[in-house]
């Protein structure tokens, strides 16, 4: 008589993937995968630009420098390096945090200070390169 008012509980035998199908970041995080490998393929053309010009302008003068950054795309060029740079860099610091910052409040925490400090340096270099383009 006891038996017919218990719950009926279901016991099913599932292996480790079928348990584990559908769960996890393979969703979200695919995302952010190809963001990282965009900004990677990205970067390689932009820092051998920069490489190449800053040998160009090895021993320039600040006038010369002016001139060089005053030519449109020579700017645009170094935006988009500092625009890909900071987003890579803000893409790796985030898997990074994530995976080994266990506690979610030292974890939020540590986001919020480290992508402040990305966006700070990534206006500061947008700055400086608008200052001597105009």
């Amino acid at each position: 008589m006891s038996n017919l008012n218990a719950d009926p509980s279901i016991h099913i035998r599932r292996s480790e993937l079928g348990r584990a199908r559908g769960l996890g970041a393979a969703k979200s995080g695919l995302h952010h995968w190809w963001a990282q490998r965009v900004t990677a393929i990205a970067l390689l053309p932009l820092s051998l630009y920069f490489v190449l010009s800053v040998l160009m302008l090895k021993g320039a003068s600040h006038a010369g420098m002016v001139s060089f950054m005053a030519e449109p795309w020579n700017a645009v060029l170094y935006l988009c390096l500092i625009a890909a740079l900071f987003y890579h860099l803000s893409l790796g610091l985030q898997t990074v945090i994530e995976d080994y910052v266990h506690k979610d409040s030292t974890r939020l925490a540590t986001m919020l200070a480290v992508k402040g400090l990305i966006v700070f340096c990534a206006l500061a270099a947008a700055v400086s390169v608008l200052k001597l383009a105009l």
